[in-house]
C-alpha cells in the first residue's frame, strides 16, 4: 500500500463517515510497543484487520513482558525486540510509530528515503474517527484529571469515550465511536507534534497550563510551547479553544487562534466546593476546565454536581492508598515536575508533617524553587519532616545545588518505603511525589507508584 493510496483511503473514510477500514494482508510495522497501552492498542487494531503485523522495539522481551501478555491471542504478529533492523523499515506498507520515538530516528529517515508512509495511532484515529465531537485536552499538569473528570460529567448526558495519553489506546476505542459520540482525548506534547502531518486539531481544545517539562526531549521551553499550540493550530472559526486565564502563557494563545477562545479560572470551581473530593488548589483549575467544557455541551448543573461528588481522582495523582495508625500514605507518582511537587505539598494544611519520597531521573528541569520548599523549616511554615531521595540524575542535581540537604538516599523503592514507615508518626503524611522521570529504576511512572503501594 503506497503513501498516496493510504491518504486516499483515509480521506474517503473521513468524508463519507464510513469505517470500512481495510488493511487486510498489508504489512504494518509498529515501531515501539511501549508500556502504556498505546502500542498494544495499535497492534490489536491492525491484527484484527488481518494485517501482517511486525512489532519492533528497542526494549527486550523481558522488559515488555506486561505488554506482550496482552497480545497472546493473536497469531498474525511477528516481533523483533531488543533492536531495530534496517530491512524492516524498507520493506513494509505502513509504519505506525510510538509518540516517544525521536523525530530524528535514523530508522524513520530510512523509511522516508524509501517512501514508506509513517503515521501514529493518534493520526490514524483522527483520520478514521466518525465523531464530529472531539475534545482534546493538553497542558503540562492536570490534563489527565481534567480529561477523566470531563468524560465523567459528559457521560451523564452523552455517549462518551475517553482515550489518549491516559493509558487508553485511541485505536482500541475506535469501534465504540459513532457520529454522535463525544470523544475526550488527553494529548501529550509528543502526540501533538504529529498533528503537523495531518493538519487537524480537535473541535474543542482545552489547555490547562504551561510549565517547564520534557526539556530532555524538546530543545527549550519555546519548542515545548510550540508543540502544545498544535492542539489549536488547525482549528477553524467554528471550533472552540478553552484556556486557563490565570496562566500568563496560556491566555496569550487566544491571540494566535482562528477559533473562539473561552477562558476559565479557578473561580469557576468555588461554587462547587462542597461537591469536590479532590485535594489541592491546583485541582480547582482542572475542575474549572471540566465544568467550562461541560457547560458548552449544555450539561445541567445538577448533573455536574453529581459527577463531581462521585469523582475521586485517578491513579497516581494524590491518591490516598492507605491510612494506618493515623498515618496517611499518598501516591502522587504522576508528579514528574518540580512544580507538581510544590502543588502537592500545598494541598496539605499547615502544621502537617510530610515525609517526602522524591528524586529520580532529570528532564533538564529547574529544581531551585522545590529545594526552597524542601529546606524550609517546620517552624517557619515548612511541611517536610524528612526527605527520601530515589537514585537518578535529578537526585544528583538536587544535591549538587544544595549539598547540605539532610536527605536519606534510598537504593530503591523498597528501602525508601521502609525508611518512611520508620520515620512516620501519628498524624504524619508519607507522600510519593517525585518531581522527576522514572527512567532507569522503574518501567514507567505507574510502575513506580505500584511499587510504592506494594511495599506499603
Amino acid at each position: 500500500m503506497k503513501v498516496d493510496k493510504i491518504k486516499i483511503l483515509m480521506k474517503k473514510n473521513s468524508k463519507n463517515k464510513s469505517q470500512k477500514i481495510n488493511f487486510k494482508s498489508k504489512k504494518v510495522l509498529i515501531m515501539g510497543l511501549g508500556l502504556h497501552g498505546g502500542g498494544v492498542g495499535a497492534v490489536k487494531f491492525f491484527a484484527k484487520q488481518n494485517a501482517r503485523v511486525l512489532v519492533t522495539d528497542l526494549r527486550t522481551r523481558s522488559e515488555l513482558k506486561e505488554s506482550l501478555s496482552k497480545l497472546k491471542e493473536f497469531k498474525n504478529i511477528k516481533y523483533v525486540l531488543g533492536k531495530h533492523r534496517v530491512k524492516d523499515f524498507k520493506n513494509t506498507d505502513l509504519i505506525v510509530k510510538n509518540p516517544g520515538v525521536p523525530k530524528n530516528s535514523k530508522y524513520l529517515k530510512i523509511a522516508k528515503k524509501h517512501k514508506i508512509p509513517i503515521n501514529t495511532d493518534i493520526g490514524l484515529f483522527f483520520e478514521f474517527c466518525l465523531s464530529d465531537k472531539i475534545i482534546g485536552i493538553t497542558g503540562t499538569k492536570g490534563k489527565s484529571t481534567t480529561a477523566a473528570l470531563t468524560a465523567s460529567i459528559l457521560k451523564t448526558k452523552y455517549s462518551t469515550v475517553l482515550a489518549g495519553n491516559i493509558r487508553m489506546s485511541v485505536l482500541g476505542q475506535l469501534s465504540k465511536i459513532k457520529k454522535d459520540t463525544v470523544v475526550v482525548l488527553e494529548l501529550s506534547s509528543w502526540q501533538l507534534e504529529d498533528f503537523k502531518n495531518h493538519k487537524k486539531s480537535p473541535h474543542v481544545a482545552v489547555i490547562t497550563n504551561i510549565m517547564q517539562d520534557h526539556l530532555n526531549r524538546h530543545k527549550n521551553l519555546n519548542d515545548y510551547i510550540k508543540a502544545k499550540k498544535l492542539i489549536f493550530k488547525f482549528q477553524n472559526s467554528d471550533d472552540l479553544l478553552i484556556l486557563n486565564n490565570d496562566d500568563k502563557i496560556v491566555r496569550k494563545f487566544a491571540n494566535e487562534s482562528k477559533s473562539k477562545a473561552i477562558f476559565f479560572s479557578k473561580l469557576q470551581a468555588i461554587n462547587y466546593l462542597k461537591y469536590i473530593k479532590l485535594l489541592g488548589e491546583h485541582n480547582l483549575y482542572n475542575i474549572s476546565a471540566a465544568i467550562t467544557t461541560a457547560k458548552i455541551f449544555k450539561i445541567p448543573e445538577l448533573y455536574i454536581k453529581k459527577a463531581l461528588k462521585k469523582f475521586r481522582g485517578i491513579e497516581g495523582r494524590l491518591e490516598l492508598v492507605k491510612t494506618s495508625k493515623e498515618i496517611k500514605y499518598y501516591n502522587d507518582t504522576a508528579a514528574t515536575t518540580p512544580e507538581a511537587v510544590i502543588a502537592a505539598l500545598s494541598s496539605f494544611p499547615l502544621r502537617k508533617n510530610i515525609i517526602l519520597v522524591a528524586g529520580g531521573t532529570d528532564k533538564n528541569l529547574n529544581f531551585t524553587e522545590l529545594i526552597k520548599e524542601i529546606i524550609k523549616p517546620l517552624s517557619k511554615g515548612g511541611k517536610i519532616k524528612k526527605i527520601i531521595l530515589l537514585p537518578g540524575t535529578a537526585t544528583q542535581k538536587i544535591l549538587k545545588i544544595e549539598p547540605r540537604l539532610d536527605a536519606f538516599r534510598a537504593k530503591n523503592m523498597r528501602e525508601a518505603v521502609k525508611v518512611a514507615k520508620k520515620e512516620a508518626e501519628r498524624g504524619d503524611v508519607v507522600l510519593l511525589s517525585p518531581g522527576c522521570a522514572s527512567f532507569g529504576l522503574f518501567q514507567h511512572e505507574f510502575d513506580r507508584g505500584k511499587q510504592f503501594e506494594d511495599y506499603i
